[in-house]
């Protein structure tokens, strides 16, 4: 089975991904595959932030957050209630047809 996402990046501009559902990797793990410029300086430890995402679509079928990346997500400014980080949101079944938008910190 295949996982279908649709990311949308800082430009404004949507792509879909098409991602083995047996991958076992996070949403910020393919999005740097796929080469989006996610700096993910923390390396996936919800500790950073630089992985944020809106969903605007499928949020409701996601897993809930746990406290350390509400702990985090806290401290971003431009964080609303439909903010994730990707390195916390591990590719299943329940992403499929989700969209994200990045919104985290760029490298440039």
């Amino acid at each position: 089975m295949m996982i279908n996402i649709t990311v949308e990046d800082r430009n404004g501009e949507r792509q879909q991904l098409e991602i083995p559902d047996d991958i076992s990797l996070s949403l910020m793990e393919v999005l740097k595959a796929s080469e989006y410029h996610i700096l993910a300086t923390c390396g996936g430890m919800a500790l950073c932030a630089t992985c944020h995402v809106q969903v605007l679509e499928g949020g409701e079928r996601l897993g809930n957050a746990n406290d350390q990346e509400l702990d985090m997500l806290d401290t971003l400014p431009d964080a609303g209630s439909d903010s994730r980080l990707a390195c916390q949101l591990r590719i299943d079944q329940s992403m499929d047809g989700a969209v994200f938008r990045i919104l985290g910190a760029t490298e440039e």
